[in-house]
């Protein structure tokens, strides 16, 4: 079932850090939201319901409704700024989106069937090389999240970007960039312990085999 996020906002007229400092006192996160080709509009947003909605993944990658003044407003968060030692949000950007307007915003990646790849079946470790990837498409066909399928990886292989069968109506904007913007996204490579093991055996063969050259001239 698809989660739907509801902000409930109040106009904040009173702007300013002191001002905003006084916010957060009172429990409240200020916050504005631009775009749509409206003029950005400083809000108010209840900090705890806000941290709770911040706890979903989903709420990172999904359209949001504002309500503000008995009016809604379809948006998509934008930035968060976190106090650097307290659980606290000190502000947050929202960006309204119109269903007929492309949209670019970063989504999290899925990776599936990491256990079942010939790689780790051999004995090798997976590595993600990121996270989230950006996507373009319009509001409705916004995906909660990418998946990458490492079913087929093999040991030594490179999943790449063109490697990720993106959902209808969904552009990856790297790739939009040109083949060299190809990235890799994971790989499988035995754990470097056992790679170590795997080589000392071979280096003291080597030099048993030349003690045993240098022997036999002598």
């Amino acid at each position: 079932m698809a989660e739907n996020f509801i902000l409930e906002a109040e106009p904040r007229d009173d702007l300013g850090k002191g001002a905003s400092r006084r916010l957060r006192r009172t429990g409240k996160v200020p916050a504005i939201m631009y775009g749509a080709g409206k003029e950005p509009t400083s809000i108010s947003l209840d900090q705890n319901k806000l941290a709770h909605h911040l706890e979903n993944e989903a709420f990172f990658s999904h359209i949001l409704t504002v309500k503000l003044n008995g009016k809604e407003d379809s948006a998509i968060l934008k930035d968060v700024q976190r106090h650097p030692s307290k659980p606290v949000i000190n502000h947050i950007d929202l960006q309204r989106v119109n269903a007929n307007e492309t949209i670019r915003m970063n989504v999290p990646l899925h990776f599936m069937n990491e256990d079942t790849a010939p790689g780790v079946q051999e004995g090798g470790l997976v590595t993600h090389s990121i996270s989230e990837i950006e996507i373009s498409c319009l509001p409705k066909d916004l995906p909660e999240f990418i998946e990458a399928d490492l079913g087929a990886l093999e040991l030594d292989g490179i999943f790449h970007m063109s490697d990720i069968s993106a959902p209808s109506g969904v552009e990856l904007v790297e790739l939009s960039h040109g083949a060299d913007h190809d990235q890799p996204v994971a790989s499988i490579h035995m754990p470097r312990a056992v790679k170590e093991e795997e080589e000392a055996p071979s280096e003291a063969a080597a030099a048993a085999e030349g003690g045993e050259e240098e022997g036999g001239e002598a």
